[in-house]
């Protein structure tokens, strides 16, 4: 049996559906899995885990109270995360890290491997913590392997770690699929007239907000949907109109129904220092819902997406505004030069890559341990202690 997987995470698990997603669930077909999320604090709370199984992931959730000093939080978290390896006969686990922010509490923890799967530059975002950096060159350090999801943060990476490897964010192209087949839109966008200009993904730092308000006035009879939760912004900077219409999050399972409906899907980024390492995975699936894309001039869609003449790239609004009226003629890439391209494409492909790395790196033996347990409760919560 391999080796168990801890993925330190700073995105929640039921927060939208994206890269430690769909590789921890496959990463669960073989070995047990852990995905632990930045801890929540809460008023009242004693110290404790709530765990949940999702897509065979035992997702666990820090709770702490509020009020405590950086010490107490930090001696806090590694006592819960010590509960956490003794319940669960946990030994020698590859530590997997989306966050350098997870190192204070982690780095005492016995591991075989230690993996830095590095999907954003999260010290280009705004309000990013000062030790963000120095904690990501301790990971560095220590860290048996360096995947990165996109070129530009395998330009960054690679001088960094010999064993850095880039391994770009996929698609599931048959759940995208089905979007070309839809037949009756969901409730909430079935009365928006067409065309529908369509994005979908975390509405935050990273949009151009000004770009989206612009096109949204120039052109008032197209239809600007956007499906996403806003982050890190405030809510009322988000452009409003009565050609705009933002339909709040969705399900994972509910978006090829509402990319169906849809004329064109747009990726308005923002250039800035938060989208300057940037590899959209919805680039990926806006073409495999059979959708023409037109995005801004992002490095990882440019290259190769606009290379090849797959998306149409446009940066202001009067670009932006030919390069859709363009497409809503009809010029838009042949469907088998899209297809072709997805077809070299998969998580499950991703994925394999990355276990067959894990696999050349050297263990001691590995261990015969059952399934994460769970004590026959969907939810359940382990109130612990802490000195």
């Amino acid at each position: 049996m391999t080796q168990d997987l801890i993925c330190l995470s700073h995105l929640r698990w039921d927060f939208v559906y994206q890269r430690p997603n769909h590789l921890m669930a496959r990463a669960a077909r073989d070995r047990r899995v852990y995905f632990v999320e930045e801890p929540l604090v809460e008023a009242e709370a004693s110290p404790r885990v709530d765990t949940e199984f999702r897509d065979g992931v035992l997702v666990v959730r820090p709770v702490l109270p509020e009020g405590m000093t950086p010490e107490a939080h930090l001696h806090a978290l590694q006592h819960l995360i010590d509960e956490v390896v003794r319940e669960q006969a946990i030994s020698r686990p590859v530590l997997w890290y989306y966050t350098p922010m997870a190192l204070p509490w982690t780095r005492h923890l016995a591991r075989s491997q230690v993996v830095y799967d590095s999907m954003d530059h999260l010290a280009g975002f705004h309000g990013a913590p000062p030790e963000l950096l120095p904690l990501e060159d301790e990971l560095l350090a220590s860290a048996d392997l360096v995947f990165c999801g996109g070129a530009s943060l395998h330009e960054r990476m690679r001088r960094r770690h010999p064993m850095t490897h880039c391994l770009p964010s996929s698609v599931d192209e048959a759940h995208f699929r089905r979007a070309r087949f839809v037949v009756a839109d969901p409730a909430d966008q079935a009365e928006i007239p067409r065309p529908r200009i369509g994005y979908a993904g975390v509405i935050d730092e990273r949009l151009d907000l000004d770009l989206i308000r612009r096109v949204a006035d120039e052109r008032p009879a197209w239809q600007i949907v956007l499906l996403g939760p806003v982050v890190k912004i405030d809510p009322g900077d988000v452009p409003t109109g009565p050609n705009i219409h933002a339909l709040s999050m969705k399900a994972y399972s509910e978006l090829p129904a509402y990319l169906g409906g849809w004329s064109v899907g747009w990726m308005p980024f923002a250039r800035n220092a938060a989208t300057r390492y940037i590899s959209p995975t919805k680039t990926p699936e806006y073409l495999a819902a059979g959708l023409p894309v037109v995005s801004t001039s992002i490095h990882d869609v440019v290259h190769p997406y606009g290379d090849r003449g797959l998306v149409r790239i446009a940066d202001s609004a009067s670009d932006t505004i030919d390069a859709i009226e363009r497409m809503l003629a009809g010029a838009v890439p042949p469907p088998h030069d899209v297809d072709a391209f997805l077809a070299g494409m998969s998580w499950d492909r991703t994925w394999r890559a990355m276990a067959q790395l894990l696999d050349t790196i050297d263990e001691t033996a590995r261990p015969e341990v059952g399934p994460p347990r769970e004590s026959g409760h969907a939810r359940r919560q382990v109130p612990l202690e802490v000195a």
